[in-house]
């Protein structure tokens, strides 16, 4: 059975039904429990609910400590740059001590982010940091792109035994889903094939995903069938599922709303290159933001950041349908 809810409602069922299942699981952040009447205050006390200091050094490193005497802490950071103030912690020390012990402790923390704020947020608030985690050994990256995804990858972050960031994107937050009831994991490291197709393999996340879904609509009404992967995870990152698909269609377009230079998707042609160059019959195409601050003009922002039109330009350009040039 399965129910309707919002996005970030998905995400919020998922922390509520791990706190209920294992008493270890403790949720903190700097605008944590501030009331007596917050939910999760409310359900589950204060001593696992907490408000931090103005500090991501501090309630990173307290999640790091935490993690380390057998809690499975949450931080709530709400927006990933924030992370930025306390890459020590997040890069130097939570992935590392777990393999420096030689396995002898775990640091299970979820340092919550959200990510892609666009419709004017400037430049220190729509980043696209997924590269940026994704290449930390000990590290692992986790992006939901719907409400399902969203519970089940929660679930599945708190209950590893890393260090794990997951990155939800605020363009999908009210967006709505159908959820399954109860206890729901998705594994990390396994991609989701969203749309089956035979000619070009598009592969795309977040907000992303859905503009390359609104592509592949408009593509399949000019004969063109797109198959639509969404990574879910980008480390452990499911190359195999993407050669799979590869090696059905031939031709390989990557959607990613970071940078052209700092983007996830660098990683992603790399592993293609390397493990199938022999599946592709044109050469890889990335569909990028560009290499600059995102502004906060709204029309300056929408040339910046890729949208469903520049997506299926570039399949167009892929197959060789695009229209020549004068």
């Amino acid at each position: 059975m399965s129910h309707e809810l919002p996005y970030i409602a998905a995400i919020d069922e998922a922390i509520r039904l791990e706190m209920e299942r294992d008493e270890t699981v403790i949720y903190f952040g700097q605008n944590m429990a501030t009331t007596e009447n917050a939910p999760f205050r409310q359900q589950f006390g204060n001593d696992r609910v907490r408000v931090t200091p103005i500090s991501e050094t501090a309630e990173i490193g307290m999640a790091v400590g935490a993690a380390l005497a057998g809690y499975r802490p949450v931080v709530e950071l709400y927006m990933a740059e924030f992370m930025l103030v306390a890459m020590d912690q997040v890069v130097n020390e939570g992935p590392r001590f777990r393999a420096m012990s030689g396995g002898q402790v775990k640091v299970p923390l979820v340092l919550k982010a959200g990510w892609g704020f666009t419709a004017g947020w400037a430049g220190q608030h729509t980043g696209t940091l997924t590269n940026m985690f994704m290449g930390i050994p000990g590290l692992k990256v986790v992006s939901p792109s719907t409400a399902a995804d969203a519970k089940g990858l929660m679930a599945s972050a708190i209950r590893d035994d890393n260090p794990v960031v997951y990155f939800h994107n605020y363009l999908l937050t009210l967006d709505h889903g159908e959820v399954p009831d109860g206890e729901y994991l998705v594994p990390l490291g396994v991609a989701d094939v969203r749309r089956e197709g035979s000619d070009v393999t598009i592969v795309a996340n977040a907000h992303m995903l859905n503009q390359s879904l609104k592509a592949a609509e408009t593509l399949a009404g000019e004969g063109i069938q797109a198959e639509v992967i969404d990574p879910r995870t980008y480390a452990p990152l499911d190359v195999d599922t993407i050669l799979e698909s590869v090696g059905k269609t031939g031709r390989l377009v990557l959607v990613d709303s970071a940078p052209r230079h700092s983007a996830a998707s660098n990683v992603i042609a790399g592993e293609v290159v390397e493990r199938g160059f022999d599946l592709l019959k044109a050469p890889i195409v990335q569909v990028t933001a560009l290499d600059a601050t995102v502004p906060y003009s709204e029309p300056l922002e929408a040339y910046v950041i890729p949208d469903a039109d520049r997506v299926a330009a570039a399949v167009r350009g892929v197959l060789g349908t695009a229209p020549v040039g004068a």
